[in-house]
């Protein structure tokens, strides 16, 4: 029986509410939030836009479709990445400097720098390239996985 009066209450409440909802006023207060203030614009463009990005990038090859454009990717032990590298494709010994469209690869050691305009990125150790006409084949090993991933210069 209790139930059904806090029922009956909460019922009539809610009608109330409804029919005198023009005259009832609720007062909100108002709050003050703190904004930081903003940087003012610059007048002048300060070359920001055109700083290009950097960074360590083991796909950085993968992501310019510009330059060259990937044809297989291999994972696994080093055996089974060794097996997948194209036949009659030679090692290319560091120092070297490899050229793609408007894309340059400068290797040094048992890493790689790739940059294209103002856009530098870093394929980390340990990278090793290989050559076959037409075809740029590139093995990576980290944490004890191997990856190979074959690429095609793009014709323009």
């Amino acid at each position: 029986m209790a139930i059904s009066s806090v029922l009956v209450l909460g019922i009539a409440v809610a009608v109330a509410a409804w029919v005198n909802r023009d005259s009832i006023r609720i007062k909100i207060a108002s709050v003050y939030a703190r904004v930081a203030p903003k940087p003012a614009a610059a007048l002048h463009p300060t070359g920001n836009a055109s700083a290009g990005f950097s960074g360590d990038a083991p796909w950085a090859l993968s992501a310019l479709p510009e330059c060259l454009s990937q044809v297989s990717k291999s994972s696994g032990s080093a055996d089974y990445v060794s097996g997948r590298i194209p036949a009659g494709a030679l090692r290319v010994a560091p120092p070297a400097r490899l050229k793609y469209g408007d894309c340059t690869i400068v290797l040094a050691g048992n890493e790689a720098v790739v940059s294209r305009g103002s856009d530098r990125f870093r394929i980390p150790p340990e990278v090793r390239f290989y050559r076959k006409a037409g075809l740029l084949a590139v093995v990576r090993e980290s944490d004890g996985s191997v990856e190979l991933r074959v690429y095609q210069p793009v014709r323009r």
